[in-house]
């Protein structure tokens, strides 16, 4: 390929090349490399106007059908949807063998609002190609990507995991597939959610979750943690130290004493993190504190996301900014302490973490679980959530609040239905679980059927995900002796409206391992109380903290017998349970769960802690050592089932396996489960400065 033309200045760049096509003088490899570089110095147009003026002077060139194909990019680019899905087309009809354009022709019609055209198109590629060279099956299973994206976006899952299956069965080095189709699956409640077929086993697929669907699988903490490391380096890599900013030596080189955090979101919106974060925002003390918002999510803007610009000091939008400008950005702001909203959530941007932009990086709220990486130095929780002896299980330093997530006093709450507008029993007892259905595992969904089977004229009240999902529960509840109408689901709405029909229940049943965490703080502060049942893990333990703080602590329970039994006496006993919602109201206004300015205040302490590390050199470093280890153990256990193990047998167990592989390969001793013998406790944290 050639490059003479690089250095030319964008305007003769353009004029020399659309004299050559012209003259028919512009190779289709040369016509490509010009367009690239006319796009990447933001004259997009131009290099539409390039394949324009080519195509129209070499009408019998061999390779039309490649310059159409670019030509419908470069349209794309500019916005031209219909223009591009002619020039797709037109690339098509002279090579109907070329599969790269009905992909993008897919794409462009999807974008025009004709999903089922784009599905066409790629069900050509799925039906026609052979799977016996590296692009056609780069095509077919990029197709069946999409297939399954638009069935999804139709409430399809079951057809959606379907396609995806297809894909991996083609080729099985697919993360994002393996992500989804496990996703997919704990949405419609398929248990066991991790099974293998005759090509693809548990294993592969297993070692493909992410860090989200493992904390709705597994009460595995160790895992979680391995995992989560395991998810950093492959999805983030390694960087070279032109892209790594260094904790920056500038940043306190200013005229403000002002602490200045940075708040990395892309849920700074109407989110679960942006109702809450609302509150926080408008309360920062800014006598102290510089508050900026690095927002990376979606262009709608909502009440939620209004509030927060105006709160915040600074509101800058990253989305058109790649993870270099971005860190570049952060740096140029001297951040002091960078916050990740996100962690290993949708739509998260972890590079920018990686290139350490600020001295600081804290995971707090948007992620329950550790990140694994060696630039996040500090997670936020609290007592309950992270007992001290339970550190091990993360590679940050933990801080702790008296209560971890904030609540959103300003709240706007809609009108209360009536139950029969709700489609619930008048007279009933009401148990409801309001999470989303990808919490909810064979183990807590027989726990309830077990409350419900033993308490007379009760009802459970979901909130329905798709009608996969629907029907699976039913059929799961059937087969325990429950029949099907006492599972009611309520329909996705506005928050104000959710927020409104919470009183139409008794009880909020929590759900294990991932409890219920924004949802768990809606009902109690509608005056629903939770019942919780905590694990190990960090998503576990979230809601029973949320009860404690909210004067309720007799409801979090240590094992599933008690979960069972105090539901079922609730559901028996009307006066207790209105005591409970009576004891819930009278704490509102004094309880630290509702208390956003003690919050805060709390917040910003831990805040002035961390830069207090750093200023004296004691940054904590992550200890990350033997995580590949505990990601091969783990492996090989049976993780849906780690919840019925107590916390002795669950470090027994990996203990146990960490010596036998001990005698086959020597394991160095770390800080967790696989200590030197006779030597004292090591710190989870080594406290040496990072350079």
């Amino acid at each position: 390929m050639t490059r003479d033309v690089e250095p030319k200045a964008p305007v003769e760049l353009f004029n020399d090349s659309i004299n050559r096509a012209t003259l028919r003088q512009l190779s289709i490899v040369d016509l490509i490399d010009r367009a690239a570089t006319l796009s990447s110095v933001d004259q997009k147009q131009s290099a539409v106007e390039l394949y324009k003026t080519w195509i129209a002077h070499n009408a019998d060139h061999s390779f039309l059908h490649a310059a159409y194909f670019n030509y419908g990019v470069a349209l794309m680019a500019v916005g031209d949807r219909v223009g591009a899905i002619n020039a797709y087309r037109e690339s098509i009809r002279l090579k109907p063998d070329f599969y790269a354009p009905y992909i993008n022709l897919g794409g462009a019609l999807e974008e025009c609002g004709q999903a089922g055209m784009a599905v066409t198109q790629w069900l050509e590629v799925v039906n026609n190609l052979s799977t016996t060279n590296g692009e056609s099956i780069f095509h077919k299973t990029t197709a069946l990507h999409q297939i399954a994206r638009i069935l999804e976006n139709s409430h399809k899952d079951s057809a959606a995991e379907d396609a995806l299956k297809q894909s991996l069965d083609i080729k099985l080095d697919q993360p994002d597939a393996i992500i989804h189709w496990i996703l997919l699956r704990q949405r419609q409640c398929k248990w066991p959610v991790i099974a293998g077929w005759d090509r693809v086993n548990r294993k592969d697929l297993l070692t493909g979750i992410s860090p989200l669907s493992l904390a709705y699988l597994a009460d595995d903490p160790i895992f979680q943690l391995a995992a989560a490391h395991r998810y950093a380096k492959t999805t983030v890599g390694i960087l070279n130290s032109a892209q790594n900013q260094g904790p920056n030596p500038n940043a306190r080189q200013r005229d403000s004493l002002k602490l200045r955090i940075g708040y990395l979101s892309s849920d700074l919106r109407g989110h679960a993190v942006g109702y809450a974060m609302s509150d926080v925002t408008e309360t920062h003390d800014r006598e102290n504190f510089e508050i900026f918002a690095y927002y990376c999510g979606i262009a709608h803007t909502d009440q939620a996301k209004q509030r927060i610009m105006k709160a915040v000091d600074h509101w800058v939008d990253i989305n058109s900014l790649s993870d270099d400008q971005a860190a570049a950005r952060i740096a140029a702001d001297k951040i002091d302490i960078l916050v990740d909203l996100n962690g290993y959530t949708r739509s998260a941007r972890t590079g920018i973490f990686a290139r350490r932009p600020a001295p600081i990086a804290v995971n707090w709220f948007g992620f329950p679980g550790t990140m694994g990486t060696p630039y996040h130095h500090y997670i936020i929780a609290d007592s309950h959530i992270i007992p001290t002896d339970h550190e091990m299980y993360y590679s940050e330093k933990v801080m702790r609040l008296p209560c971890y997530q904030p609540v959103d006093r300003k709240r706007v709450v809609g009108k209360c239905p009536s139950r029969s507008e709700a489609r619930l029993p008048e007279d009933a007892v009401v148990y409801c679980c309001l999470n989303g259905m990808q919490k909810i595992t064979q183990h807590t969904f027989r726990r309830w059927m077990s409350i419900l089977g033993r308490v007379a004229n009760s009802v459970l009240w979901l909130l329905r995900e798709s009608s996969d999902a629907d029907e699976s529960l039913r059929r799961f509840a059937s087969a325990q002796g429950i029949a099907p109408e006492r599972i009611v689901f309520a329909e996705k709405m506005g928050n104000l409206e959710h927020l409104g029909r919470y009183p139409l229940a008794d009880l909020f049943l929590d759900t294990l391992p991932y409890g219920a965490h924004t949802t768990a703080a809606d009902a109690l502060w509608m005056n629903v109380p939770v019942l919780t049942l905590q694990g190990r893990s960090f998503a576990t333990r979230v809601c029973g903290s949320f009860v404690r703080a909210a004067g309720l602590g007799e409801l979090v329970c240590s094992s599933a017998e008690e979960y069972v039994e105090r539901a079922i006496e609730l559901g028996r006993n009307r006066e207790k349970l209105a005591a409970l919602k009576a004891k819930l109201a009278a704490g509102r206004n004094s309880c630290f769960f509702f208390d956003t300015p003690r919050f805060v205040r709390h917040l910003e302490d831990l805040y002035r802690q961390m830069f207090s590390d750093f200023v004296r050199g004691a940054l904590p470093l992550p200890d990350l050592r033997n995580l590949d280890v505990y990601h091969e153990v783990g492996l090989e256990l049976d993780l849906e089932d780690s919840e019925l193990l107590t916390d002795e047998a669950y470090r027994a167990l990996y203990q146990v396996k960490l010596a036998e592989r001990h005698n086959a390969y020597p394991i160095y001793p770390d800080a967790r489960l696989w200590r030197e013998i006779k030597s004292e406790p090591v710190s989870v944290f080594d406290q040496r400065a990072v350079a």
